[in-house]
């Protein structure tokens, strides 16, 4: 079985392969520009290139509410 965790509902194992894909993706670094950030563990991202740190996300890099929060500080100054 491909999703053992996840048992009932189409809606939940769709879910479940979004943040699976989420989290194994490389990301753009914001220091050198390389596709390389990868995650350490929860909320910690390292870019595999440069060696940059991010805290970030649980299992993507940027969340909604941290670019909402970045457009919110942007606008204000």
């Amino acid at each position: 079985m491909a999703n053992a965790s996840i048992r009932y509902g189409v809606s939940l194992r769709k879910r479940n392969e979004a943040v699976k894909k989420d989290k194994k993706a490389k990301y753009e670094c914001d220091v050198c520009g390389k596709q390389s950030v990868k995650r350490e563990g929860t909320s910690i991202w390292k870019c595999r290139h440069c060696g940059a740190t991010f805290a970030g996300g649980a299992y993507s890099l940027k969340t909604s509410t941290g670019s909402t929060f970045n457009r919110i500080i942007s606008q204000s100054k």
